[in-house]
This record gives C-alpha cells, sequence and structure tokens, in this order.
C-alpha cells in the first residue's frame, strides 16, 4: 500500500484527524450513492425499519434510529419527507409501511450498499477490519466516549 507517510511517521498521527477522516470519506461516499435513488442516509434507514410485515410505529423507529450519527433531531422530517414521497405511509394502526414503490427504492439502495461496502472493503480484510472496530471501540472506552452500537 502506498500510504501518505511512512510507518514510523504514522504511528504518531492523530486518531482524531484520521477517525474524522475515514467518517467524513465514508459517510459522503453513502449518502452519494443512496442520493442516486432520491433517497438520504436517514431516510434509507427508515425504508429498512419499516420494511417488515408488521411496520413500526413512529416512535419505535425514532427509539431505533435515534443514536445513528446525530439524527435525533432531524428523524421526524425524514420519516415525514418518505411518506410525502409516497414511499411508506402510516396504516390505520399507526404503523409505518412501505409502499410498492418504497419497497422497490430500498430494494435498489440495499443492492447499491452491497456494493459500496465491497469499495470501502477493498483490500482489506475481515481480520484487518476486526482489529480497527476493537481499536476505535478502545479507544472511546478509554477516553470515557460512548458508542451506539446496533
Amino acid at each position: 500500500m502506498n500510504y501518505s507517510h511512512p510507518d514510523s511517521e504514522l504511528v504518531n498521527q492523530p486518531i482524531g484527524y484520521w477517525s474524522w477522516a475515514a467518517y467524513k470519506a465514508v459517510v459522503t461516499h453513502i449518502r452519494a450513492g443512496l442520493a442516486e435513488f432520491g433517497v438520504s442516509q436517514p431516510q434509507w434507514w427508515v425504508l429498512n425499519q419499516a420494511n417488515d410485515e408488521h411496520g413500526k410505529t413512529r416512535a419505535e423507529v425514532t427509539a431505533l434510529l435515534q443514536g445513528y450519527l446525530d439524527v435525533k433531531d432531524t428523524l421526524q422530517g425524514e420519516i415525514d419527507a418518505l411518506v410525502e414521497q409516497e414511499l411508506a405511509v402510516f396504516d390505520d394502526a399507526g404503523r409505518l409501511r412501505l409502499t410498492s414503490e418504497g419497497e422497490a427504492v430500498r430494494l435498489r439502495c440495499a443492492e447499491r450498499q452491497k456494493a459500496m461496502w465491497a469499495e470501502r472493503h477493498d483490500g482489506i480484510t475481515d481480520e484487518e477490519y476486526l482489529v480497527t472496530l476493537k481499536v476505535l471501540q478502545r479507544m472511546i472506552h478509554n477516553t470515557g466516549g460512548q458508542a451506539w452500537h446496533h
């Protein structure tokens, strides 16, 4: 691999910068891929939550997703946007369900997500990925931070 710094310099680089740069690159990549289908990243999460035979109430969707990348304050608008776009509807019991178009968009986004995952993980073994996540989790723990996971 051709990195911008030799290992002897890279080991002294700040994790804050590199984790921020990775976050920005990955999230930008994901959001650009989903935007091609007219869906934001939070809307993609909502589509996935509403994708079951029972649907979910607004409160259930909010409880499940409020920890995702600080969307707690904007999540209601994202849900409403999906309803306005006729990708989802609330049934008589107040449960969010996908329309046929919503399910078609969800499936197209799911395929795009698989392709983007493969792009992001190109040249990275499962073992390397696992070590990276464990190191990040440990740093979060060491600094008293909290990370949401599902």
